[in-house]
């Protein structure tokens, strides 16, 4: 992947760029949050057809990610991110004016196909804005480790999480202020916005006409175990979002707001250790972090068993999401560095390949942990998933570093 560099581009005004957009897709994603009471009392929805009008989003995420990863080692990546951003705002306006259900799920869907789009083309650019023809590795051997992907990548992180803090806040209050039409008006300028924005600062890019073979990258095997610990890792988030409303609800008598704040805490603690985390990746590689992450989590994740009030739950869940952020940030950097060492240049199938885990775990996860919650109650639940996520951190150990 080349691309043209007008004399003031700047790496880190793409950055910004890239950072601003993943920030407005979250925004968007959980905008609608607050006023999901509201659509399901205007369309006569059940609770049931709110949570798959909100599940919808995955779909198109899952089927779409690597094809549109494909698309964009071909043709370049400034395109497909500026389709991106264009269909993120044209499906958020839609929700502002939707007249059906059938007109809400449509938009979601299209929501989803947005979100890969900017979240596989984003992290691709990055990997190739910080790739090792630009900033070689200082390390000896042929790692695929570069300086500065980490950091970077840590950073796009932070402003996702902060999206997803924000997006709630900012629909509640323009709800409050202008009706259920205002906040995705304003969100859906904000894309506009970042639309605007990329297209001017973002390099031109020349896609390579082609793509690395799918079967190719699936059965390399590093590339294949990070796969796995993205499924694990987004996997465990999806888990808890269900599982630990239902527990404090349940077992400690902890109303909404109350569960919101807790989450609002991890949400800050992600946000805090994103940089970090990318940060340490560059310094000493994504795969060693996401070992101790996810071999951590087998310690960390029974905390919450013992928590029987709001201060010990926030005791809790600070140590957990300091560790499952070592699992996520650091996948991003070790999928780059296994596709480099790989020779693989086509960083867009590559987080196409990720895109997809991250949505299998989204998807899969919360039921299998809310069926389990059921069945079997919180401690095994957790102390079983902790184990299981061990287990996959020990496999990842037996990779031999590239």
């Amino acid at each position: 992947m080349s691309s043209d560099r007008p004399g003031r581009f700047s790496r880190s005004v793409v950055l910004a760029s890239i950072t601003a957009a993943t920030f407005t897709d979250l925004v968007a994603y959980s905008v609608a949050v607050p006023v999901l009471p509201d659509y399901a009392a205007r369309f006569n929805a059940s609770p049931t057809v709110i949570g798959l009008l909100f599940a919808s989003f995955g779909v198109t995420l899952l089927v779409l990610s690597i094809p549109m990863g494909a698309l964009s080692d071909r043709v370049g990546r400034k395109g497909p991110m500026i389709a991106g951003l264009g269909l993120l705002a044209v499906s958020t306006l839609a929700f502002a004016y939707a007249e059906s259900l059938a007109m809400l799920f449509a938009a979601r869907l299209i929501q989803g196909a947005a979100d890969g789009m900017t979240w596989i083309v984003g992290f691709a650019m990055i990997a190739d804005l910080y790739g090792p023809d630009e900033r070689p590795s200082t390390g000896s051997g042929r790692t695929g480790r570069v300086e500065g992907r980490g950091r970077a990548m840590g950073l796009v992180m932070a402003g996702s999480t902060l999206g997803i803090i924000i997006g709630p806040v900012i629909g509640g209050w323009l709800y409050e202020v202008g009706g259920i039409r205002l906040p995705f008006l304003f969100v859906s300028a904000l894309a506009a916005a970042d639309l605007i924005v990329f297209a001017v600062v973002a390099p031109r890019t020349h896609g390579s006409g082609a793509s690395v073979p799918l079967r190719r990258v699936l059965t390399h095997r590093p590339v294949a175990i990070c796969a796995l610990v993205v499924v694990a890792g987004g996997g465990t988030l999806a888990m808890l979002e269900p599982v630990i409303p239902l527990a404090l609800e349940r077992r400690r008598d902890l109303g909404p707001a109350a569960i919101g704040t807790l989450f609002g805490i991890a949400a800050v603690v992600s946000t805090t250790m994103h940089p970090v985390y990318g940060w340490l990746s560059d310094r000493f590689g994504g795969r060693r972090l996401m070992i101790i992450g996810l071999v951590a989590s087998a310690a960390v994740l029974p905390l919450f068993t013992f928590a029987t009030d709001f201060r010990s739950a926030a005791l809790a869940m600070v140590p957990m999401w300091m560790v499952f952020s070592m699992i996520v940030t650091p996948s991003l950097t070790y999928m780059s560095e296994v596709a480099s060492a790989a020779g693989f240049e086509s960083y867009g199938v590559v987080y196409g390949v990720y895109n997809m885990a991250w949505a299998v775990g989204l998807m899969v996860a919360p039921a299998l942990g809310g069926f389990l919650f059921d069945r079997v109650g919180l401690e095994t639940l957790l102390v079983g998933w902790g184990i299981l996520l061990a287990i996959v951190g020990l496999a990842l150990a037996r990779v031999k570093p590239e």
